[in-house]
């Protein structure tokens, strides 16, 4: 292989990459969405959350803030 036949080997890799590439990112064959079919999709979010926080504020603690004394603890 030469090096006219590398940059034209190249050149025409780039040209068939760049059209695959809009070919297959072209929204000609999917078309746009109607208003009921977009307001049907769900799109659910994040479902844990409250439970983290619940947990960091409340659960992790709860030792804490128990009275105790010296007569309580078993040596």
């Amino acid at each position: 292989m030469t090096m006219k036949e590398a940059c034209n080997y190249v050149k025409t890799a780039q040209l068939t990459r760049g059209r695959e590439h809009r070919r297959v990112h072209s929204h000609e064959v999917c078309g746009k969405l109607t208003d009921s079919e977009w307001l049907s999709i769900v799109t659910r979010q994040k479902k844990t959350f409250a439970k983290g926080k619940t947990f960091a504020h409340t659960a992790r603690w709860k030792d804490h803030h128990e009275k105790w004394d010296l007569k309580t603890i078993k040596l």
